[in-house]
């Protein structure tokens, strides 16, 4: 989400001030509050008629320019700039006003005298700049020097904001004042704490709760509130409908965008930011000559307005258009070179498009000349960490990680990608020009920061820019394990159909691909329809194909969102059920050439209302076929039921749905809990009888039978019960664990090695898959994986040191790499002196070497 206003209505806006303190002092607090209130015509007649009566203070001349600055009347705004000067000459406020209304009359290098005139009147009298209006005035100009002149953002608040905040301690204006820094220098928590401050000093104030929205972006409940009270407080808010408007182009909501443009155009039709907007409308609706026009009306009232391609730029790359965005971030440097927005924002832009050395370059420069961005010193910061990471090659990939995680899995990250490629590229038609980068983090924090540019989005696993994959390693989520092989085939997928599309495919389509092609690639992977999905889709909340791009905008719970992962992939699966690959390659290549989504499906599918009811029809007969047999309803009891109300509405549920799966699980559950196994596994067995396809989740009845089995010293049992729930679940560690330890016991190495594998697949970061790996390798026969396996736990398990190293040896022997084997048991020997065994094979591996001993033929027999 952007951060910054136009440059020159900033200007405006600042000067005037944004809190009640700023515009009150001097000004009837009435007349004020029609500004607030979008009253622009009666406020701008009540400033006019106090300045003809004689009021030539700065606070009416101020509102007026505000009034006129956002109704557009920019010719108008500079004659009341300058009668404002006439008459206060000295006052900075007002001269910061001029800098605005100059650039927006196209007269940039007046409005940079003005602004350079600012600071020399401060140099050359401080002792008159003291009182806070001046002292804001001044940290805000410092912060608009174009030549990099001016204090760094953390001596603006300590010398000029906290000064006027000390002066003025009930005045929201210093608050507002470094509110807006906040935002702009990247450092939300700030930009929240000082925008919320000034809302408890006055409530009546939009701006600050549009600042506020802006700066709880990562929460977007919080935000959506914050936004709505503004809107509240005045529907014509420029900035806030801007917002909104924003907001909706993320969640590709374009329709409903372009009827909040509208509104704002009504306000000021000549408003740039406004024209910015539809100019990324236009370009994602594949409307090029139309985006250029409204770039050039965006410019209208100041031709070098490096803040116009600067926004475009940074909207386009919000929605994945990284290769157009940085041109327009090239263009917003050509108007002024030391732009520094435009510059971070290029550097971000590269960094997705793999184009790393200039990326990197860049961040370096906007470091040093801005120490306080938060996203340039988190990104320094990173680049440093990563320069320690291992290059791993693969066919079409290049993988940074760890060195540690590379020595373990590297391979297998290379070998699944190769894997992947081989496969969907020739599936969905695609040739990469250039290698994937992908980058994998131990700390979740560092891949927020490669990510996002600040630690933030807790809730991602992984995330695809095209030709650059971010992701979690097992190293992150050992809180809640996660298939990282699981997650590399999404994202990888993503990088296949956003490659094939230009970038240019709807959130939906890219999310509904990847999971889908996980669920091909593996039944316990990728969403599936459960219970929760069931209830949803029967009781009509499934969005339709035409609209599901709303799905993804702000849902209101995060099961609605997962929701949304699945009806999309479901969407996938429908196409391709009835028309095919090829349908959706056409589509696809639709897209790539800006041909609207739903004009692309209609295109290879069928007519988009028709496409609408017949998949609705199709989810809901999977939803009705889910469990036919079972009672899925849930008991309604308010949270807030005292107890004994509670235990009433139970009991009389209980009582009309005797054979309801839920209570039948609790009931089960308590069996389980109270070691009454015998007793739990027929109702065990009836919840597996009518809701088999309920496997592989959180509280799978498997999983209750698994316990009891061991409970009742049934391994065989035991065993099969894990199987069922593991074939679902791609993500358990302890039941793979368990399922390990039996099938080892009963020396089914084809078992356990699978599942050794699917752990690795898990966390390749413990010792235990790669023991039990060792073991099954050994005992079918496979020397180079078992030698692999014990050469990775002498790394893992210094526990087992002597063990790992004798078999190791052994293997090596085997081989006949009998130098190599000699060494390994010599450091057995080293930490057990007397073991034996090891003696012997010491004896054997010497005589070998020498010639005396037999010969190890190549199955291992002398």
């Amino acid at each position: 989400m952007r951060v910054s206003l136009t440059a020159w209505m900033v200007l405006a806006a600042a000067a005037v001030g944004g809190g009640m303190g700023g515009v009150a002092r001097g000004v009837d607090l009435a007349d004020a509050q029609l500004l607030y209130a979008g009253k622009y015509a009666e406020c701008l007649d009540a400033c006019s008629k106090e300045i003809i009566a004689g009021n030539t203070d700065p606070p009416w001349y101020l509102l007026k320019i505000r009034v006129q600055m956002t109704l557009g009347q920019y010719e108008a705004a500079m004659k009341t700039a300058q009668d404002a000067l006439d008459h206060n000459g000295g006052a900075l406020d007002v001269r910061l006003a001029m800098v605005g209304v100059l650039r927006a009359n196209n007269k940039p290098d007046e409005a940079k005298e003005m602004l350079a005139s600012i600071r020399q009147l401060a140099a050359d009298s401080p002792w008159r700049y003291g009182d806070p209006d001046s002292l804001i005035a001044l940290g805000k100009a410092e912060l608009m020097d174009e030549d990099g002149g001016g204090l760094d953002a953390r001596k603006v608040l300590e010398q000029y904001f906290d000064k006027a905040k000390a002066a003025e301690p009930n005045s929201p204006e210093p608050l507002m004042a470094e509110g807006a820094l906040g935002l702009q220098k990247h450092d939300n928590a700030l930009a929240a704490e000082s925008f919320e401050a000034a809302i408890k000093l006055d409530a009546t104030n939009p701006d600050a709760y549009v600042g506020l929205a802006k700066a709880l972006e990562d929460d977007p409940e919080k935000s959506n509130a914050a936004l709505e009270k503004a809107l509240a407080l005045n529907p014509t808010h420029l900035d806030g409908l801007l917002l909104q408007a924003n907001n909706l182009i993320d969640g590709e909501a374009y329709t409903q965008a372009d009827g909040v443009l509208k509104k704002a155009l009504a306000v000021n039709g000549d408003y740039p930011e406004t024209w910015c907007y539809r100019a990324v409308l236009a370009h994602l609706a594949g409307d090029h000559v139309e985006e250029a026009k409204d770039r050039v009306k965006a410019l209208e009232t100041w031709e070098t307005n490096p803040e116009v391609d600067y926004l475009i730029g940074e909207k386009l790359s919000a929605n994945y258009r990284f290769e157009p965005g940085a041109e327009h971030q090239r263009q917003a440097l050509k108007f002024d070179p030391e732009y520094l927005p435009a510059k971070a924002q290029l550097a971000q832009d590269l960094l997705r498009l793999a184009q790393e050395e200039e990326g990197w370059k860049l961040v370096k420069e906007v470091f040093k000349l801005d120490p306080y961005d938060v996203t340039a010193y988190n990104l320094v910061t990173l680049h440093d960490h990563m320069a320690k990471f291992r290059v791993v090659k693969a066919e079409h990939a290049q993988i940074s990680m760890d060195p540690g995680e590379a020595a373990l899995y590297g391979d297998r990250v290379a070998a699944m990608l190769n894997k992947e490629y081989a496969e969907l590229s020739k599936k969905y038609e695609v040739t990469f020009g250039q290698p994937i980068h992908v980058e994998i983090f131990p700390e979740q924090k560092d891949f927020q920061i490669r990510t996002f540019g600040l630690p933030v989005g807790e809730g991602f696993l992984g995330v695809c820019f095209g030709p650059v994959l971010t992701m979690n390693s097992p190293a992150a989520l050992t809180e809640h394990p996660e298939n990282w092989q699981d997650i590399l085939w999404h994202e990888f997928c993503h990088s296949i159909t956003l490659t094939k599309t230009h970038n240019k495919m709807p959130r939906w389509l890219s999310e509904g691909i990847s999971v889908y092609e996980e669920r091909q690639r593996k039944a316990a992977w990728g969403e599936k329809m459960v219970p929760a999905y069931r209830e949803l889709v029967l009781s009509g909340k499934a969005t339709p194909v035409s609209k599901l791009s709303s799905a993804f905008l702000r849902p209101p719970t995060p099961l609605h969102l997962l929701f949304a992962y699945y009806e999309s992939s479901m969407v996938v699966q429908y196409i391709d059920e009835h028309w095919g690959q090829g349908a959706m390659n056409a589509v696809l290549t639709d897209l790539g050439n800006d041909v609207p989504m739903n004009t692309a499906l209609a295109n290879h599918t069928e007519p988009m209302e028709k496409l609408d009811a017949d998949f609705a029809g199709y989810l809901r007969k999977l939803a009705e076929e889910l469990a036919p047999e079972a009672d899925l309803d849930r008991p309604e009891i308010p949270e807030d039921a005292p107890p004994g109300l509670r235990g009433q509405l139970l009991a009389a549920f209980r009582a009309a749905h005797p054979e309801n799966y839920w209570l039948t699980l609790e009931e089960a559950q308590g069996l389980v809990e109270a070691r009454h196994f015998t007793d739990a596994l027929p109702v065990i067995q009836k919840l597996i009888d009518i809701f088999p396809a309920d496997a592989g989740q959180a509280d799978d009845p498997h999983l209750l039978a698994a316990a009891c089995y061991r409970g009742l010293n049934q391994p065989a049992q035991e065993r099969g019960a894990l199987a069922a729930f593991l074939a679902r679940n791609g993500d358990a560690v302890e039941p793979r664990l368990r399922f390990l330890e039996l099938a080892a016991g009963d020396k089914d190495w084809e078992a356990v090695r699978k599942e050794a594998d699917n752990l690795l697949g898990i966390n390749p970061l413990i010792p235990a898959p790669y023991r039990y790996l060792a073991q099954a390798a050994t005992a079918l026969g496979d020397r180079d994986a078992a030698i692999g396996a014990r050469r990775t736990l002498l790394t893992l398990d210094p526990v087992n040191r002597v063990e790992n190293h004798y078999e190791l040896a052994r293997l090596l022997a085997e081989e006949n790499q009998l130098p190599e084997a000699r060494r390994q048991v010599d450091m057995a020997l080293e930490d057990a002196p007397r073991f034996r065994d090891g003696h012997r094979l010491l004896l054997s591996i010497a005589a070998r070497m020498d010639g005396t001993g037999p010969q190890m033929h190549t199955n291992g027999h002398e």
